[in-house]
């Protein structure tokens, strides 16, 4: 084989480690980046190679899969969240850890991102920047010959040669062996660089549910891991291994300079792009230590975590326990009261409306995260979380279950996405200094409830569309709402939170 054919532009230059790494990217959702993903990450674990696992975009559900493979975390690059700097930054990291192979998996389509006319915010973005070759997964069912079309059109966009291989899924063995000729030919007379991979033959039974909150968790399919160990080895059996490990190590290395988007200066540029996720505090001794609430001990952050509580950024928690965090975990569904010497609590996202029963019915849950908040414990919750602190959730059949009635209100299912998308926090309303340090945190939603409670504290920019809305509880000890915050998009305001928590729950 020849191997030269498959390598990168020298787009970025530099003296860091090396990391083999591919990203697979997608025509669109549901093309088979996740199984195709996770199975690659087992097929190069069985190796021995030692694999890591990212996410480019915001999303919580395809890491679980790739930890379900590795038994360790999987990090999400967002240019968005965490700037060109953080995503290289992070990739940066993983390289000097030890880890020797990088699988990332894309978001949607390979040059969806942000905005219709760029490719900011998109996995094509991502592999840019980091200098990452792309394999494309090609979802094949229900068409013929037009797939070769297909292909040759994403191929026009490669501006930068950076897809490397094509791997045509659900695509049936004998069809495959049909138009292989013709797509090989076709491909090569303007990207000879390009390697036709193989196929996956369509299964339904190795396949990975849906719904309208998105992919079923990991934790919900009884055999996913025999599901992702059968996909496994049907990849091995239709794919070219030995060519997606050549392709791996074709890469050239990633560097702290150059950091624009070679195809295009990124957009974002003017709402500062360039966020870091690297931070050690303000001064010596900052964090959650003695110069920020007064305690000469590490404070407890008591994280919720279980079936309907699940959604964490990793580099959320790593951040937090930067800044001085000793981090513990409870269920809200399994557990009958917070943890001893708790501090702080955390209540992230997740589908606290699939466990309403459960959630309504563990009372002695409920009436200790409300004394807690009540007298004065600082407390972030997000999206789901946000949900479970309100005075009750109802249900799409129009019943009420009790929650922990910390926020007077109710939420209620809408039947669409609420605010769906990145925001910003762009002010507060109530004047005070705390809400102002938040300015310039970023975020995302993805929600179909909605709620009755007044959210008016701060005020926040959707990034799409422009819109302007009030949509974050922000009072001395809590800040609560439907965002997803990524804390290093703005790691001081994350400090001046809890500073000011801190003096005020004393």
């Amino acid at each position: 084989m020849d191997t030269d054919k498959y390598k990168t532009p020298n787009v970025n230059k530099g003296n860091l480690p090396d990391m083999p790494r591919v990203l697979i990217a997608g025509t669109g959702s549901s093309s088979g980046k996740t199984m195709t993903t996770a199975a690659l990450l087992s097929i190069l674990k069985e190796k021995g190679l030692d694999p890591v696992a990212f996410k480019c975009g915001p999303d919580y559900i395809d890491p679980m899969f790739h930890k379900k493979v590795l038994g360790i975390d999987s990090l999400n690059l967002d240019t968005f969240l965490g700037g060109q700097d953080g995503v290289r930054e992070l990739v940066i990291n993983t390289a000097t850890s030890g880890r020797h192979y990088a699988v990332m998996e894309g978001v949607m389509g390979i040059y969806d991102g942000l905005l219709p006319d760029s490719t900011d915010g998109s996995c094509y973005e991502i592999a840019s920047i980091t200098n990452t070759p792309v394999i494309l997964v090609v979802d094949a069912s229900g068409v013929g010959r037009t797939v070769i079309s297909l292909i040759k059109g994403v191929l026009a966009d490669d501006f930068n040669h950076l897809i490397k291989g094509i791997i045509l899924n659900k695509m049936s063995d004998g069809y495959y062996d049909k138009i292989l000729p013709t797509l090989q030919q076709e491909v090569s007379k303007d990207r000879p660089d390009v390697a036709i991979l193989g196929h996956i033959p369509r299964s339904d039974d190795i396949g990975i549910d849906s719904r309208h909150l998105g992919l079923k968790l990991p934790g919900e399919i009884a055999d996913i891991n025999e599901r992702i160990a059968c996909f496994a080895k049907i990849m091995e059996t239709g794919c070219d291994i030995t060519a997606i490990l050549y392709i791996m190590n074709s890469f050239e290395r990633v560097s702290k300079c150059s950091l624009k988007n070679p195809v295009e200066a990124s957009a974002l540029d003017e709402v500062s792009h360039e966020s870091s996720v690297s931070y050690a505090g303000t001064g010596a001794g900052a964090g959650f230590g003695e110069n920020t609430f007064g305690h000469t001990r590490a404070l407890t952050l008591a994280v919720a975590q279980d079936e309907a509580f699940c959604f964490y950024y990793p580099q959320n928690l790593s951040l937090l326990e930067e800044l001085g965090a000793d981090i513990v975990y409870f269920s809200p569904l399994h557990d009958k009261t917070i943890p001893q010497n708790t501090d702080v609590l955390l209540f992230g996202g997740g589908y606290p409306e699939l466990h309403l029963s459960e959630l309504a019915a563990n009372h002695f849950m409920l009436e200790s995260v409300q004394n807690a908040i009540k007298n004065g414990m600082p407390c972030i919750a997000e999206c789901g979380g946000f949900m479970y602190l309100h005075d009750a959730i109802i249900d799409k059949n129009g019943i009420d279950y009790k929650m922990a009635g910390v926020i007077d209100g109710k939420c209620h299912y809408t039947g669409h996405l609420v605010n769906f998308g990145y925001t910003t926090i762009t002010g507060c309303n109530n004047g005070s200094d705390l809400g102002s340090s938040l300015a310039g945190m970023r975020g995302h939603e993805f929600h179909y409830y909605d709620s009755t409670a007044t959210a008016g504290d701060l005020k926040l920019c959707k990034l799409s569309s422009g819109k302007e809305y009030n949509g974050m509880i922000l009072t001395d000890h809590c800040l609560l709402g439907w965002p997803h915050l990524y804390y290093p998009s703005k790691p001081e305001a994350v400090e001046a939170f809890f500073a000011h928590a801190g003096k005020e729950g004393s």
